[in-house]
Parts: C-alpha cells; sequence; structure tokens
C-alpha cells in the first residue's frame, strides 16, 4: 500500500500530539522495577510502548518485541534482574541490530545471557536475577538506550552502579531524562562527575507518573510550517512543557533558525500547555549543526532544508546507521528522487552543497520499514504535490495518528495499492 500526498496551501489547525514514546517506554520499566500496578497516565499508544506494555503484563516465555529498539535494550536490562527465563526476540531487521555492548556490560555485572543466533544479535536467552553492580566503564558514544538501559535498573543492584562513559558522550539529554525520571520515583541518581554516573543501591518508591506529549512528533508540523512557506498559517500543537527534559524539545530552536516563532500557552515550568507555531523571518542562507543529542531531527532537518533550498552540513549521524534502517543511505537515496544529491564526506556526516540531479517522475518515498523517514517526507508533497509514500502504516511504531492529523489539517491522502 502507498499513499498519494497533497498539501494544503494554507495551513490553521490543532494538533493533539500523541505522548511521547521515549518517556513512556522508561516510564513503564521503572514502574515495573518499583513494583507498582497503576499505570503512568497519558502513556504512548504507538507500537514500541505497546510492546512494553504486553511483555511486562504478559511475561511469556518468548518475548517479540518486533521493530522496537528502545523495547530490546530496555528489556534486556530489565529481564537480567527479573527473576525467571526467557527468550528476547523481534524483526529480522531487530536481529541484525547490534546489542553486544549492552549484553557485555551485564554479564560483567552477573547477568546470564546468551545468543539464540549470531553473536552480538538478538534473539537473546535470559535467565534473570539478582545482579551485583559496582563500577562499569562504557564507550559514551553508543546508543544512550543501552546506558538508559543499565541506569533504570541499577537501584535493584546490591551495590549500586558507577558507570563510567569513555570518550565522546552522545544524545546525553536522552541520559538525563532517564536520571530526571528516575529521580522521580525516588532513586539516587546522578552525574558525580562529567563522565561519570553514579546510582546508589536504594530501592524505587511507588510514585504517579504523567507523560508529556512528543516533542519529536512536532517537528513535523514545524516542517509542515516551513514547507508550506504561508506567512498567514498557524499550527497549534498541544501538551508540551516549557523546559522539557525532552533532547528533541530542541527542535523549537533550531526551527527559529529557519523563521518559525514558538509561542507558549504558558510558561509554568513543568506544565502541558499549547504552543503555536508562525513563521515571522526570512530563512538562513545556510545551516551547520551537530545533531549528537537529538539524532533523530536529522531527518526532519534533512528533507526541510533542502526542499527549502538551504545548503547544510549535519554531523553526530553516527547513530543513524543502527536505526530501523541505515538512515544515512537512505536519506541518500530517497532525496535523489526529488533530484538532491547528498554527501556523506565523513563517518555521521550527511551535506548538501546545492548539487542536483534529475528528478524520478512521479517519486515513491521508501519507508524502510522507518517511521521516521515516512513523515519526515511527508511535509515535502506542499513542494511536490502528489508525492507517493510506500508503506506508510509504519508510523504506527510512534505516531499511530499521524495521516489523520495531517488529514485534519488539510492535506489530501489517497490510497493507493
Amino acid at each position: 500500500m502507498r499513499y498519494i500526498i497533497n498539501a494544503p496551501k494554507r495551513i490553521n489547525t490543532t494538533v493533539d500530539l500523541p505522548a511521547s514514546k521515549s518517556i513512556s517506554n522508561r516510564a513503564l520499566i521503572i514502574n515495573a522495577l518499583a513494583g507498582n500496578d497503576i499505570l503512568p497516565d497519558n502513556l504512548s499508544d504507538c507500537d514500541d510502548t505497546d510492546v512494553i506494555l504486553k511483555a511486562l503484563g504478559e511475561m511469556p516465555d518468548t518475548i517479540d518485541i518486533k521493530a522496537a529498539g528502545t523495547a530490546m535494550r530496555f528489556m534486556t536490562a530489565y529481564l537480567a534482574v527479573t527473576p525467571g527465563e526467557h527468550v528476547l526476540t523481534g524483526t529480522e531487521r531487530m536481529k541484525r541490530r547490534p546489542i553486544r555492548a549492552l549484553v557485555d556490560a551485564l554479564r560483567y555485572l552477573g547477568a546470564d545471557i546468551t545468543y539464540e543466533g549470531a553473536e552480538g544479535y538478538p534473539p537473546l536467552r535470559i535467565k534473570g536475577g539478582r545482579l551485583g553492580g559496582g563500577r562499569l566503564e562504557m564507550p559514551g558514544d553508543i546508543s544512550s538506550q543501552y546506558i538508559s538501559a543499565l541506569l533504570m535498573i541499577a537501584p535493584t543492584l546490591e551495590d549500586g552502579l558507577e558507570l563510567k562513559l569513555t570518550g565522546k558522550i552522545i544524545s546525553r539529554p536522552y541520559i538525563d531524562l532517564t536520571l530526571c525520571m528516575m529521580r522521580s520515583f525516588g532513586a539516587d541518581a546522578e552525574w558525580t562527575d562529567v563522565d561519570t554516573i553514579t546510582v546508589k543501591p536504594k530501592p524505587y518508591e511507588r510514585a504517579k507518573c504523567f507523560i508529556e506529549n512528543d516533542w519529536s512528533a512536532a517537528s513535523y508540523w514545524y516542517e509542515a510550517l516551513v514547507l508550506c512557506n504561508d506567512p498567514e498559517s498557524e499550527i497549534s500543537l498541544t501538551g508540551l512543557t516549557d523546559g522539557s527534559r525532552q533532547g528533541d524539545s530542541a527542535v523549537k530552536y533550531l526551527f527559529s533558525m529557519l523563521g518559525v516563532r514558538t509561542t507558549f500557552g504558558s510558561r509554568e515550568r513543568g506544565l502541558p500547555t499549547t504552543v503555536t507555531l508562525k513563521l515571522v523571518e526570512t530563512k538562513p542562507p545556510r545551516m551547520d549543526y551537530d545533531f549528537v543529542n537529538q539524532p533523530d531531527l536529522a531527518q526532519t532537518f534533512v528533507v526541510c532544508c533542502a526542499l527549502s533550498g538551504i545548503p547544510f552540513r549535519f554531523t553526530g549521524l553516527t547513530t543513524l546507521k543502527i536505526k530501523e534502517t541505515d538512515r544515512l543511505e537512505a536519506l541518500k537515496t530517497e532525496m535523489r528522487k526529488l533530484g538532491f544529491v547528498l554527501r556523506e564526506a565523513a563517518l555521521g556526516e550527511l551535506s548538501w552543497n546545492g548539487e542536483t540531479c534529475p528528478k524520478a517522475d512521479n517519486p515513491v518515498i521508501n519507508t524502510y520499514e522507518d517511521h521516521r523517514m515516512a513523515m519526515a517526507f511527508a511535509p515535502a508533497a506542499a513542494v511536490f504535490p502528489g508525492l507517493r509514500i510506500d508503506n506508510p502504516q509504519v508510523v504506527s511504531k510512534s505516531y499511530p495518528r499521524f495521516w489523520d492529523d495531517l488529514r485534519r489539517a488539510g492535506f489530501t491522502i489517497t490510497e493507493e495499492d
């Protein structure tokens, strides 16, 4: 199945954004470790959260987390400290996504984990039990989900955990988000040096938790506003907070560089409110940015900048090669269909210097089983009327109502077999 998308000339809409899956997934794991039977409020209804919710509720012998990378990392650590034996598996793509760094770290702490297939990759057989903890070193430039997985189980370890991150530390806001949520459940966890996190062996407390809406999902509406390029357009987004711990809340600053003003309905810290987006300024001559702390925003900005005629150089993209797909290769391939030649001059770097190539006739964007490919390219219909998106249902991984929200905003979406 594919969708044919046409964008309106003007957008005036209010969007009820989905709850943050990053916060939801952390909240579910910590909530379970705290022994709390009451679920957090405003949980995400996306696929990634649903597989964790079902896994924790049913705890079958074989747990299939499908395409949810977060669930694979978080559940690996959770099962390692939970009595019982389970096999943790997923899709064929998941079986090609590395997990050795996390498994090695858990084994060092005493976990009983074996590979059921290829070394270093799922599926995993995990025999859970109480672990000792202690001091551990890990590279700081691996997926922050490995680090967050270890941190969340740390209060349950007999000796707690002192985690030293070596080299460059990437996605630090996601680590800080994890620590903040742990502390909200009573954990004693903090940075004790620029590269070291210390978690005391203090059990979690039961706590009520409300999930903020998703700043990552907001990024596609910022993009739609820019590509619509209409000064009278206005988009309101619900359930966001000023001073959010979500790393992707930086989207409001990044899009200010592209001429979008973000106005908060309330500036009370921690209180969810509605933000309103308006175009107010001209676009910059180029954009250079290191996405090391917000890698999930890269696809949005690649599409948005190129289609706005803004050359760019984006770095800090190393982890994109091990996401749902190799996002760097996917971006280069799909952008070429639209007439843009992207270059990957160095590891973790993607740039566009204005180079173009012939456009494909009636281009069809391949989504590569990657939700963010579908959502980042959908607003491109404002520049390429009738743009086709293949396998659009992949958005259910993080934003199940995405296409419905686009229709309510005035986008015309028709289905094609």
